[in-house]
């Protein structure tokens, strides 16, 4: 019997019992993580409507303190008062009981702590469920705070109503390219070379699924030799993505040379079971009139700006107003028209 123990290899036992301990051990911390972020909504929900909405609000303070001392004492340091204040924001701030079991399963209490301050309550929710969707940590979710990923998504709304349905989440405009720290007069190779440098940085900004696979791709087309500036794949799309860089604004031209290198690498770079290849041209400032005109999205080419410095809040706000003064303008002219 001990000859039987000894020939028995126990390590490939013992890995699988650890990695199904490992997971058990997860789900429970998911679970508890949840279960108190829960449990903070309703204690501090509970102190908004006992407290704080009722005739003895002007007491509401005292009681706070009070309350917090006694519940710290016995249940430590999550009940201080500075964590009870938090927890009646809280109940404030997501005032929908409904919508946080689902977003409390994948974040942490401080995820929520750090959505606090935002003004609006869609800013907020749309972080909070990138955040739950993407398993960003807390300094992903500051960077993306910091990033204005929530107005530019306002903004890329409106510059992609032509789009298909499938490329909408895939694209943005405008994409922020301040890490590349270029100065204020540069050349598109600059432009290019920078981007290699800083590329896992800027395959983030892309956004997911996408992966590098060369640069200055090389089409020899009767005899002539043409260079693509950026080629990536994009695993989501199942498509190459052909990626140009313009210094100026957006030009008609840039469409016929895009359309010339998307019919190349669909001929001889599309591997069998992938789709159509597409094209993004970044310019940095795009004729939003031209663009549509020539119907460019139906051809499978999306234009986008890139900015080289982050904008202010308020930079973003004008943009915002005046895109949507230019939609209206667009919308209006196709009712004529129709």
């Amino acid at each position: 019997m001990s000859k039987e123990i000894e020939q028995y290899n126990h390590h490939k036992l013992f890995d699988e019992l650890s990695a199904l301990i490992e997971q058990g051990k997860q789900k429970i911390a998911f679970a508890a993580n949840s279960t108190l972020t829960l449990l903070f909504w309703h204690l501090g929900n509970r102190i908004n409507e006992e407290v704080l909405h009722n005739e003895r609000a002007k007491y509401g303070k005292r009681i706070i303190e009070i309350i917090s001392v006694e519940l710290e004492n016995k249940y430590g340091r999550n009940f201080n008062e500075k964590n009870i204040r938090r927890m009646v924001r809280f109940s404030q701030e997501f005032s929908d009981f409904n919508i946080l079991p689902t977003l409390s399963a994948k974040l942490s209490w401080s995820h929520f702590i750090e959505l606090f301050p935002l003004k609006s309550t869609e800013a907020k929710l749309y972080y909070a469920q990138k955040a739950a969707e993407e398993v960003w940590g807390i300094r992903e979710l500051r960077n993306q705070i910091a990033r204005k990923s929530f107005e530019r998504k306002e903004i890329a709304e409106i510059q992609s109503f032509n789009l298909p349905e499938e490329l909408k989440d895939t694209f943005k405009d405008p994409y922020i390219l301040d890490f590349l720290n270029l100065k204020n007069t540069y050349l598109e190779q600059d432009l290019e070379r920078a981007i290699l440098h800083e590329l896992e940085a800027f395959i983030l900004e892309l956004g997911k699924g996408f992966a590098f696979m060369e640069r200055q791709k090389r089409m020899i087309i009767d005899g002539d030799d043409f260079y693509l500036d950026l080629l990536f794949y994009n695993r989501k799309l199942k498509r190459l993505v052909a990626i140009e860089l313009k210094l100026g604004k957006f030009e008609a031209a840039h469409k016929g040379q895009m359309e010339l290198y998307l019919k190349w690498l669909s001929k001889y770079e599309k591997a069998e079971g992938e789709n159509e290849p597409i094209g993004l041209i970044l310019c940095a400032e795009s004729n939003k009139e031209q663009i549509e005109l020539l119907e460019i999205q139906k051809d499978g080419i999306m234009v986008a700006e890139y900015w080289t410095e982050m904008p202010s809040k308020q930079a973003l706000q004008q943009k915002l107003h005046q895109l949507l003064i230019e939609a209206k303008e667009r919308i209006a002219r196709n009712t004529l028209n129709a």
